[in-house]
């Protein structure tokens, strides 16, 4: 049994109070037995031109703080950032043990030029996807705009995974918020998979739309065990591997995959009518 806290907390423009706001939830995380806190996508600093100005190496004073809390508290964290990438940035997950110590980094592939919107005017593109063992789970990473592509989840199961961390700075809009929590459901769903969602929660000082909120626990068989609303609020919940292996002795769907058969479709026949 692993305790997760949902860190579903406002970010502003600038890193100092972010830093003071996930300092003041790693402690409550730490005070409810949590040994893992997942934070929001960007939490260094607010999506906008200013993530060029503010983005960081992984060893720099953002981090090093973020680290230093999370060996105080012993506590793990998952938390997204932004680091120089030339003349744009990478928009960066990054997974820190209990002592501090840097596991894994995560640059989020699919980039959000949808909807109106350029990510790739500011971001870089990675091009790995990333499974780190953290807190007995071996996480697979996923960043916003990347829930939109069950290919990417699917090749994180294939590399071991048996959790999914979902972080994100989910935009609001007409259908948005139905698209969030259907596609994260549909995530775990479809892989049977425990599924950690955690988003920003919505700044009353910005305008720019993005947070709404609506953190989520799903377990392997779609049920959402928590959802966080749109206030900032910290929630420890529990993830217990045995309901995985229960849930796929019932639908064992991945082991039901025809890869064989996906591999020959550019070769499959086209029906006329």
């Amino acid at each position: 049994m692993t305790r997760i806290a949902l860190c579903q907390i406002p970010v502003s423009e600038d890193p100092k109070t972010n830093l003071e706001r996930v300092r003041d939830a790693l402690g409550r995380a730490a005070s409810r037995g949590a040994t893992l806190a997942v934070f929001p996508e960007a939490t260094l600093t607010r999506y906008g031109k200013g993530i060029i100005e503010s983005a960081e190496p992984l060893d720099g004073p953002f981090l090093t703080a973020v680290a230093d809390a999370a060996r105080a508290h012993e506590v793990a964290v998952v938390l997204g950032t932004f680091e120089p990438a030339g003349d744009r940035v990478s928009n960066t997950a990054v997974v820190l043990d209990r002592r501090g110590r840097l596991l894994a980094a995560y640059r989020k592939i699919h980039l959000f030029d949808s909807f109106g919107a350029r990510e790739s005017d500011l971001v870089t593109p990675g091009d790995a996807p990333v499974v780190v063992e953290v807190e007995g789970l071996r996480l697979g990473l996923v960043t916003c705009y990347d829930v939109r592509f069950p290919e990417l989840t699917r090749a994180l199961v294939d590399l071991g995974a048996d959790a999914f961390a979902v972080i994100a700075a989910w935009g609001g809009g007409p259908l948005k918020e139905e698209h969030w929590t259907t596609m994260v459901r549909a995530r775990a769903i479809e892989n049977t998979m425990w599924t950690v969602a955690v988003g920003q929660a919505p700044n009353p000082e910005a305008r720019d739309g993005f947070g709404i909120g609506r953190s989520m626990l799903v377990d392997p068989m779609g049920v959402v065990r928590a959802d966080l609303g749109p206030g900032a609020v910290v929630q420890v919940v529990e993830i217990d591997p045995a309901e995985t292996e229960r849930a796929r002795a019932t639908l064992p769907s991945l082991s039901h995959r025809r890869p064989d058969i996906y591999r020959a479709v550019p070769n499959a026949e086209v029906g006329r009518s």
